[in-house]
């Protein structure tokens, strides 16, 4: 079974990732694999090199993801560009782990952690879609103090993305993470708890 689990920026989805892989499955996180992507060396990571030039670079040679995070939030033909660079990859490495992983373990939950699931029209690749969904306005508070921006920088990385309220419409199961985070645990475990019933023949 995939667990297709998306969200917005600063929704708490990697909140309620980590709950799920400690229920025992399989987390398959797009972004970690999207960093790996980029590594100093890695085909991707010079491909962008070679489009932005050697100032999006830190001294280390990595990505300055501040600064690629400013060009792409705020330009939605860059962000195209970066995505059709960086996705090949990873989209490969998921069928590559997820067989993997099968092999090992033909009864696994896998959770394919992935921000732009609806965006990317992946949800026709997983057997459930689960959103994390957060009013706006909260997704804005939460973005400002975690990243300390201001609102209008905030905001304009909201718009970048398509809306939560949006995302409901083609989720299965939400899980809302507006409240602390036992209501969110509460959540998961009734997320789970069903899952498990579906694999016993009895969903409701």
């Amino acid at each position: 079974m995939i667990i297709g689990l998306t969200g917005g920026i600063a929704s708490g989805k990697s909140t309620v990732a980590r709950m799920l892989e400690e229920k025992g499955a399989y987390l398959l996180d797009a972004d970690r694999l999207a960093r790996q992507a980029v590594e100093p060396g890695q085909p991707a990571w010079q491909e962008i090199v070679n489009w932005l030039g050697p100032q999006i670079l830190l001294p280390d040679q990595n990505i300055d993801r501040a600064k690629l995070g400013d060009l792409i939030f705020n330009d939605s033909g860059k962000r195209k560009k970066l995505n059709k660079i960086v996705h090949p990859w990873v989209g490969q490495r998921f069928t590559t782990l997820s067989e993997d992983i099968k092999q090992k373990d033909p009864q696994a939950i896998l959770v394919y952690d992935i921000p732009l699931l609806i965006e990317a029209g992946m949800q026709k690749i997983v057997d459930l879609v689960l959103l994390v969904y957060v009013p706006r306005e909260t997704q804005i508070l939460r973005l400002q103090e975690r990243d300390k921006l201001s609102r209008d920088k905030a905001e304009a990385r909201l718009r970048a993305q398509m809306s939560l309220d949006e995302k409901k419409q083609y989720a299965d199961y939400v899980i809302d993470n507006r409240g602390m985070l036992a209501e969110t645990a509460r959540q998961v475990d009734q997320f789970w708890i069903k899952l498990k019933n579906c694999r016993k023949g009895e969903c409701s």
